[in-house]
Order: C-alpha cells, then structure tokens, then sequence
C-alpha cells in the first residue's frame, strides 16, 4: 500500500516507518524539511504541521494515497507548538480532507485516557481530534498506546534513570497504575490495524499484560537491567510534588508539570485483550523490557543519567565557592602575598585576584546551566593546568602540602575530561 504518515520523526513513528518500509510498502512522510530518502519507498512531502490547518493544506499529500498513519504528538507544550494545533486543529484538516478524496483507511495515533473523563490539554485535545475523525463516512481506527517504553524512548530512559538509583523517589506512595506497553509491541499491533480493515471496536488500547503499580514497574525495570540490590524506595509527598510540578509549568522542556502529574494519578490502564489478539500472543511484561544481553549497558547509560549531573553540580560549586572564598572571605592581604610570590607587582594584585575569582565565579554558573557547551569543560581544564603549572614553578612546596591541594587537580582534571567525553557535540541540556 501507499501510506502517508506523519510524526515520522518521533518515537513511536519512526519504530512505525520502519516497520512499514520493511513489510514492502511505500511509505510517504509529511515532513517540514525534505531530505535525501534513505531507503528505497521511502519519499516525503513538504507539510508543516504548524500550518496547515484545512484541507486543501493536504490535497497534495494525499495523491494517491491508500492509507493515512497519524503518529504526531507532544507531551508538553513548547513555543510554537501547541496541543491544540498539532494534535486538533491540524489532524482535522488532514482527515477531512482524506475522508474528500477517498482514502481507504485513516489511522490515528492517539493515547489511552483521551475519553469521556479526560481532563489535561494534552487528552481533550487528542479526543477532540479522535471523535471528530469518527465522525467522518471513512473506514478509521483510534489506536490509544499506553506508556509505550523502547530504546531512544524519552519516558524509558526517565524511568531507567530513577529505576538505578540507589533510592527510587516515588510520587506520594507510588501506587499510581500503570499499564506500560513495549515499543516493539506498539508497532506490531499497529502494524496489523494498518494493514487489515478496520473491526468492530474502532478504539484499540494498545497496552501491556496488567496494570501495575508505579512502585512495582520501577521495581521489575530494576531487575530487567541487571541490578543485584533491591529496589528501595523513598516517598515524596503530593504536596511536594505538586509544588515541583507547578514549578516545572513555568521550566519549558520538563517532563513533569501539573497536567502529566494529574494523568499519572488518574493511572493509565484499559483491558489488554485487544492487544493480545492482534498480537497473537501475550504482550512484553516489563520485566522483560531489556534484553539480557544488553542489561549491563542500559544500566551503565541509566547510571550516567544521574551521576553525571551529580558531578557536573560538583564541579561547578568548586568553581563558584573558590571564586566567593577568593572575593575576600580568604584573607585578602595572603591572597596578595601568594601573588607576590607568584611574580604579579603589586598595582597588579588587585586585578589578578578579584579576576581571578570572577573568571571562576562565571566558569561555575556557566557549568551549571541547563544549555551550555562542552568547551566550557576545556576551558576550565586549561585553566586548572595553568594554575597548576604557576603553582610548580613559584609555590612548588603546595605539592608537599598534607592536604594536598594541588593533588586533588587530578581528579578534578579527570572529572572535567569524563564531563567533557560525554557531553553533547554542540549543545546539550
């Protein structure tokens, strides 16, 4: 078949396109920017979402066109991207304009709890999309995925992160019910809604065997990735949590905020019948998550997830405090005579020192920035190198020092090389 799918580029839509180009079908992605097709059936047509909003927008996506895959979707809302556009006002206008043109099969990705007690943004807005498309005299199915967990999966790598710590903070007593559902399992049921008419039951629930407990599902991740000691827990209470999430309504790009915190107490589970007879078989209980042979690394990625901001922290209050310290809660006139015996003139003092101490001051904040460049790693490291190197050669005794001050640039020098090997090329956050 020819298909047209859209969200090619999120998660569950490219585990989708893949799927698709594999089982033979030629596959037409709406994208904002077009790119070299990279596999054979693969072709894409320019269409931003953000703008098109009638049905003419999608006229010319539409040719010749057998089946429509909606896969768009956002969790949180950001600049220039709202649930209302992407996930009603812009689905409507491409169903409308599918069911005017005679497409075969519409169907469109939505998510579990989009229903009659829906109450978030992000869930009216998807219903609002799901029953005007039922609405419509076309042949279409409502796919509603619970928490989908795979690979490259922004919620998955969240859940590994908390299910490696040492302890796992849980929202009140972490009693919340979750249905999660694994991504290779999201796509095979898509895949045969796709490619079969449309049954009786016109929403689908794609979910995992059995609801289960939030507590419990972080337990069983734990022993999916290998861990040997038992999960334990610590409870944090609603209030603060809710305080947490009404903090992250005004931090863009969070994953918490105080919609996603209602919808996680609401809990997200629906009956897995349907699921297991388009599958063929039961689906992946999340103790079966993470393959075996690949335990040791998703628990070594998940660890990183928290121990590197641990030590980016670290490192950035070393800076800042030794810049405060230097600023004059160290005496001032020692500070001036470690300069003089540095070789600085004294006109000069005051301008190494209290630059000094800004240079690390600013070296800290820029560390702990939630968008920075991992050249601000380099930076301090060739910093720290110069110091040592004026240390050697004027105060060479500080090496000798039974605190060993000028030792301890070591593992600092290793710690700002691991920072500076595992962040992000560019930019990172």
């Amino acid at each position: 078949m020819k298909i047209l799918l859209t969200g090619a580029s999120g998660f569950i839509g490219r585990h989708l396109l893949t799927a698709l180009l594999d089982a033979g079908h030629d596959v037409v992605c709406a994208v904002r920017k077009a790119r070299a097709a990279a596999r054979p059936g693969l072709s894409q047509v320019v269409v931003d979402f953000n703008k098109a909003q009638h049905p003419q927008d999608w006229m010319p996506a539409l040719n010749g066109v057998d089946v429509v895959v909606n896969a768009v979707g956002i969790l949180r809302e950001l600049p220039g991207q709202t649930f209302d556009t992407l996930h009603r006002a812009a689905p409507i206008a491409l169903f409308t304009a599918a069911a005017e043109i005679g497409v075969r099969h519409i169907v469109q990705i939505s998510a579990l709890g989009a229903d009659e007690q829906a109450a978030s943004r992000y869930h009216l807005s998807k219903k609002a999309a799901d029953d005007f498309l039922l609405a419509l005299p076309v042949q279409a199915t409502i796919a509603q995925p619970s928490l989908v967990y795979g690979p490259g999966g922004a919620s998955a790598a969240l859940f590994e992160r908390y299910a490696s710590m040492p302890l796992i903070p849980l929202p009140g007593g972490g009693t919340q019910q979750v249905q999660p559902v694994h991504i290779d399992d999201v796509v095979s049921v898509l895949l045969r809604l796709i490619e079969s008419a449309p049954g009786p039951d016109r929403r689908v629930a794609i979910v995992g065997p059995e609801p289960i407990s939030l507590r419990s599902f972080y337990a069983a991740l734990r022993r999916a990735m290998g861990f040997s000691s038992p999960a334990r827990f610590v409870a944090i209470p609603m209030p603060i949590m809710r305080m947490v999430a009404r903090i992250g309504n005004r931090l863009p790009g969070g994953f918490l905020d105080t919609e996603t915190l209602d919808m996680l107490q609401r809990g997200n589970t629906a009956d897995a019948a349907a699921t297991q007879s388009l599958l063929g078989h039961r689906p992946r209980a999340p103790r079966q998550f993470v393959p075996s042979r690949y335990a040791d690394a998703v628990a070594a990625q998940a660890r990183l997830r928290w121990l590197l901001p641990m030590l980016r922290w670290a490192v950035g209050l070393v800076w800042i405090v030794t810049g405060l310290v230097s600023l004059g809660l160290y005496p001032v006139e020692q500070s001036y005579a470690l300069l003089a015996r540095s070789g600085v003139p004294p006109p000069l003092q005051p301008l190494f020192l209290y630059g000094a101490a800004a240079l690390d001051v600013l070296l800290g904040v820029l560390a702990l920035l939630p968008r920075r460049s991992r050249l601000i790693w380099l930076a301090q490291a060739t910093l720290v190198l110069a110091y040592t190197a004026i240390i050697t050669v004027k105060l060479p005794e500080f090496w000798l020092h039974p605190y060993g001050p000028v030792l301890k640039n070591l593992p600092f020098l290793a710690a700002l090389w691991i920072l500076y090997e595992l962040e992000d090329r560019t930019w990172t956050t």
